[in-house]
């Protein structure tokens, strides 16, 4: 029996049966190293940081990430609060085993690990993932769960294969305000949803987007592995424009500001209406670089038009913008209410303007924050109502990255698991594919493709370089 069986059985059994108190064993608080998860986990200079850091009760096995320097600057050599918030990670930073190339770590680990968190960027997202699916292991991915259309559809695959535990680092889908805003929908408050519009300010102020490649290249700094950040990627120079962190506005890397937020943002509309997959599609923008041709850059300003048809269900429309644009005020909203909402002083969210979604209804306007936060309903007499609407999800006492380690534990059930994951990230995509196409675009979901403009086909997937195929 292998060590993750074991951790499956021991959770089912303690499910059942009550023999010892694990305080008798251990005193309080205690947690017994087979209740301890092995992970590692690949990309760590970032995002990858707080994914850890929140599950730092667990065994922090190994760490993967192309450059250390970065890693240093976010565990090593920072100060005041933020050296506060990671003291524990840097401590497991310091003790864990370090690998640049997640292939070999999952090699040379092999029957050590039980699960892998990936926080890299998006284009190394599907082959991270689909390495530790293959070897059994339990996945958490950051969001969007893919670069392309194609590679959700492979994970969502591979994961229905293997008896592991998935997540997308998609927190809102945890929190219960989003949870409570859904059953104020499903109990009717704002009647029949007709529309949804969201938004948010990215890129600007956050990373460069509609601009063209750099002229000239650059040497790698030591440290660097630039052909492992590349990945499946075509093989380009190295150039600060691409890392860190600004990868997330070019073709290559990122999947700009609607792969980004969108799924923070749109994620309770999908999930409260069934939304399913799109019946048509449709972008417009201010263009991909200077040289539109190139496509390169992800646009700096655009919009996203879905339609749902829903099978014979009222049918509702999506409409996404970023980049600054805002959506028209609906006519329920009272007009002391702004549309770009600020936090006050002892609020914790994202910071302000950031973004935000309006659904409207034949009976009035559901208002939320990112992540489903601070959701209000317009006219404020719908809040009456609404108070009187049954729970009907469960509420997560645990943080979204913990609520997938108890998962993989048999104490929970996953919130955001692929195959949820998987067809949301589907939707945001064709978004993207819909805007680099420059048509509205019909997509069978059945078949993959695009009846309408099978010359669109093209960019729901990628060819990969060399042996990073899937």
């Amino acid at each position: 029996m292998d060590r993750r069986m074991f951790l499956k059985g021991s959770a089912l059994a303690a499910a059942g049966l009550s023999i010892v108190p694990r305080h008798v064993l251990g005193g309080p608080g205690y947690q017994a190293p087979s209740d301890t998860l092995n992970i590692a986990g690949i990309g760590v200079g970032g995002r990858g940081a707080s994914n850890l850091n929140a599950m730092i009760s667990e065994n922090i096995v190994a760490i993967c990430d192309v450059d250390y320097r970065h890693v240093d600057r976010t565990l090593r050599t920072r100060d005041g609060a933020v050296a506060e918030r990671f003291a524990a990670l840097h401590e497991a930073y310091e003790q864990a085993e370090r690998y640049a190339d997640f292939r070999r770590m999952l090699d040379d680990l092999s029957g050590t690990l039980d699960a892998v968190v990936v926080s890299t960027p998006d284009h190394l997202h599907a082959v991270a993932a689909m390495e530790a699916l293959q070897r059994g292991l339990h996945v958490y991915v950051e969001k969007p769960l893919t670069r392309t259309v194609r590679e959700a559809r492979a994970l969502r695959d591979a994961a229905d294969t293997q008896d592991v535990v998935t997540q997308m680092g998609n927190q809102g889908h945890t929190h219960p305000d989003g949870r409570r805003a859904i059953e104020w929908v499903w109990g009717g408050a704002i009647g029949t949803v007709q529309e949804i519009h969201a938004w948010t300010d990215r890129p600007a102020n956050w990373w460069p987007q509609g601009v063209s490649r750099p002229a000239d290249s650059m040497t790698p700094p030591d440290g660097l592995r630039w052909d492992l950040f590349l990945g499946p990627a075509p093989d380009v120079p190295y150039h600060t424009a691409y890392h860190p962190f600004r990868w997330r506005g070019w073709l290559d890397y990122g999947t700009g500001a609607l792969g980004d937020m969108g799924t923070h943002i749109l994620d309770h509309a999908v999930w409260a209406l069934d939304l399913g997959a799109p019946t048509e599609v449709w972008g417009s923008s201010n263009g991909f670089g200077r040289d539109h041709a190139e496509r390169v850059s992800w646009p700096s300003v655009e919009t996203v038009h879905y339609t749902f048809g829903r099978g014979g269900r009222p049918p509702v429309t999506v409409t996404w913008y970023d980049g600054g644009l805002l959506p028209p005020r609906p006519h329920a909203l009272p007009p002391d209410v702004p549309l770009v909402r600020t936090l006050g002083p002892d609020e914790d969210g994202p910071a302000p303007s950031s973004g935000g979604a309006i659904w409207v209804g034949d009976e009035g306007v559901l208002m939320h924050d990112t992540y489903g936060r601070n959701p209000r309903l317009y006219p404020t007499e719908l809040e009456a109502t609404a108070a009187d609407a049954p729970q009907r999800l469960p509420r997560i006492d645990t943080s979204h990255q913990m609520n997938w380690v108890e998962a993989c534990k048999g104490r929970a059930v996953a919130s955001c698991p692929f195959d949820y994951a998987a067809p949301l990230t589907e939707t945001l995509l064709l978004g993207s594919v819909a805007l680099q196409a420059g048509v509205p675009l019909r997509y069978d979901p059945r078949s993959m493709t695009i009846p309408n403009a099978p010359a669109a086909e093209p960019y729901l997937r990628r060819d990969a370089r060399g042996e990073w195929s899937l």
